[in-house]
């Protein structure tokens, strides 16, 4: 995706360079359709320059403030020397993850989706989330909820959602669910703690995941997993309740798994 329009004054931009002249660097905007900037020789590095060419080569992909912008005569005026190197660092990888973001759109609607529908999308996304990427984050960390604020229909929502948990990684989510554990034989107690201690893990639980167990209100326990991405917070959650399961078959017990909460009052 490239946005139209202009820059603003002040705004980080990624380019590449293009041209190498003596008393500049013409670079390709990559953010923007078909616009081009010149970083004055002044701007390119700090100190004297006696070669432009010590300090970049064409092709470089750099990051540049924008320092002017003047769409009467189509220039944009651009610093190197403006941009430090956290900026720098933080503005590549905030590039990177937009590019991404703009596969993730191609995998959610296909390859031949509108310039409408993707228009729609996207501005859904950066108004409410300022990016495409952290919107894909969102849907992955929080579900559908996450979009619940903007305009998207149903069936866009499901599809973002689905493509964001199979593809983005995120620090670490958190899923809950709940377990309802019954057993009135005469060893019910004892048979609870072995389904409570099945569901844990028995201490058999990846280095990655934190899962515990909690007591909500009887008959009902919580189980939250944190993991570092949806599908291992899923499958560890699905795993603990068959465990749980499997602990009260042969009793007269049962284990029957619900998502949301029933119990009024913890």
């Amino acid at each position: 995706m490239k946005y139209s329009g202009w820059p603003d004054t002040g705004e980080l931009v990624v380019g590449k360079v293009d041209e190498i002249e003596d008393f500049g660097v013409f670079i390709d905007l990559e953010e923007y359709e078909d616009k081009r900037g010149l970083v004055h020789v002044s701007e390119v590095a700090s100190g004297w320059i006696k070669n432009v060419r010590d300090h970049v080569s064409t092709g470089q992909t750099v990051v540049c403030k924008v320092l002017d912008v003047d769409e009467g005569s189509q220039q944009i005026d651009l610093s190197i020397k403006d941009v430090n190197e956290h900026q720098h660092s933080d503005k590549i990888q905030d590039w990177k993850n937009e590019q991404k973001a703009d596969k993730w759109m191609s995998l959610a609607f296909g390859e031949d989706m509108g310039d409408e529908q993707y228009t729609h999308v996207a501005n859904e996304l950066l108004a409410e989330f300022g990016s495409i990427y952290d919107g894909f984050e969102q849907a992955a960390i929080h579900g559908p909820e996450a979009l619940d604020g903007t305009d998207l229909e149903d069936e866009e929502v499901e599809q973002l959602v689905e493509t964001a948990r199979e593809n983005v990684s995120v620090p670490y989510v958190t899923v809950t669910g709940y377990v309802d554990l019954r057993n009135p034989g005469k060893d019910g107690v004892d048979g609870i703690k072995a389904a409570l201690e099945a569901a844990e893990g028995n201490g058999d639980i990846p280095d990655e995941v934190e899962l515990d167990v909690t007591y909500v209100g009887a008959p009902e326990y919580r189980v939250r997993v944190k993991a570092p991405n949806y599908k291992t917070a899923e499958a560890q959650l699905e795993e603990s309740v068959r465990r749980a399961e499997v602990a009260m078959e042969g009793t007269d017990g049962s284990a029957d798994f619900h998502r949301e909460r029933h119990t009024d009052d913890e």
